[in-house]
């Protein structure tokens, strides 16, 4: 990692596996259960995390919870065109009604792709609530959102970078601050 200008360690597997088990719980204690309740998780860290998150409250609550894999590329404002809006991958069939939505990522910067699966969903038709859930919030938001469940605060810089890594996809789990100079 030395060469993308590593500058800090911010969370280790532990760490990560502890959020990850916090999370959980405040998802059950906020929704009262499981009842309705689905975990969105946004392509593509923040999927592997939902499928993380997901896997912990079925444990602790014996029951399987409904997870769903989103793409919000179609949805992106930096997008020229709209094209594709009718065929987002993972959400066909999906019936979002009176659901108690967790949306899940792994990093929460400016706001704009949760803007983006919001969008999403709400195209599909109207939860009962939509939350959201992320490893690391590092700030600088431009839009009015908020999580409700956070693994960290991180406070950064512009000039930084958090990264998330899973094991599913990058063979660890750790969390770093990177200078983006």
């Amino acid at each position: 990692m030395s060469e993308l200008g590593h500058k800090a360690e911010i969370m280790d597997e532990q760490a990560m596996g502890r959020a990850i088990t916090r999370i959980a719980f405040e998802i059950i204690e906020r929704n009262k259960g499981t009842e309705n309740l689905c975990i969105v998780g946004i392509k593509t860290r923040g999927a592997v995390l939902g499928n993380l998150i997901a896997n912990r409250i079925s444990h602790i609550e014996n029951k399987r919870v409904e997870r769903v894999e989103l793409d919000t590329t179609p949805y992106r404002d930096d997008r020229d065109s709209r094209e594709g809006r009718d065929v987002l991958s993972g959400l066909a069939g999906f019936v979002v009604d009176e659901k108690n939505i967790v949306l899940v990522d792994d990093v929460l910067f400016t706001g704009r792709t949760v803007r983006a699966a919001i969008d999403a969903i709400m195209d599909c038709g109207r939860p009962r609530r939509i939350q959201l859930a992320v490893m690391v919030d590092r700030g600088h938001r431009e839009l009015p959102i908020r999580p409700d469940f956070v693994g960290k605060n991180v406070p950064t810089s512009r000039n930084e970078k958090v990264k998330v890594l899973v094991k599913e996809i990058d063979g660890e789990n750790k969390v770093f601050i990177i200078d983006e100079k």
